[in-house]
């Protein structure tokens, strides 16, 4: 195995791009209130490397209300094709409004107006009261681009942890953590 976490991550996520049939990207994302409540939901990685992992959203969510409050998460990556998975803890920074920009530019039109019409994590009515926003969207940008909404951009996870586990036999799994220090990463073995 390798001796740093992010070339170990590109090896397993690699596998994972080839083995998983849906989203080899998903991640939970567990986050706390300003009180301590925890809640946790899949979302999608877009973009990692060693200054963190990063995913996007409405900033008007019940995740960026959490995050505003407590700047902390831990991300879970699990494949169960491969019978692996991935632990991250860190605290959050936004991204920079030129990625937010770049990242936006490249998702699919309806994509771009749906986080226009979203009101993500808010009560809605109905679907159609939703479909109907969305063609409002539709309607007013149509025959030109759609720029990124105020409300939306992304977090970047900063890890401070990363916890490799591969299943084994008997339940006697393997466990390798990463812990950030000053001057790189720790690294050993955790029981099973």
């Amino acid at each position: 195995m390798a001796d740093d976490p992010f070339i170990l991550f590109d090896t397993w996520f690699a596998e994972a791009r080839e083995s998983e049939p849906n989203d080899s990207n998903a991640m939970a994302l567990a986050t706390a209130d300003a009180s301590g409540r925890p809640a946790v939901r899949m979302v999608l990685l877009k973009g990692h490397g060693p200054e963190g992992f990063v995913f996007y959203t409405n900033r008007e969510s019940r995740k960026a209300d959490d995050l505003a409050g407590n700047p902390a998460a831990a991300l879970l990556f699990h494949w169960k094709s491969l019978r692996r998975q991935i632990r991250i803890e860190g605290p959050v920074t936004d991204v920079s409004d030129a990625e937010a920009d770049a990242y936006f530019a490249t998702r699919s039109r309806d994509s771009q107006l749906g986080a226009w019409a979203s009101d993500q994590s808010r009560p809605l009515a109905s679907r159609e009261a939703f479909e109907a926003r969305f063609e409002d969207m539709r309607e007013r940008f149509e025959g030109g681009d759609v720029p990124r909404p105020p409300h939306w951009s992304g977090y970047r996870v900063v890890p401070e942890r990363i916890e490799f586990w591969q299943d084994r036999a008997h339940r006697l799994h393997e466990r390798r953590l990463f812990t950030r220090t000053a001057n790189g990463w720790n690294q050993g073995l955790l029981y099973p």
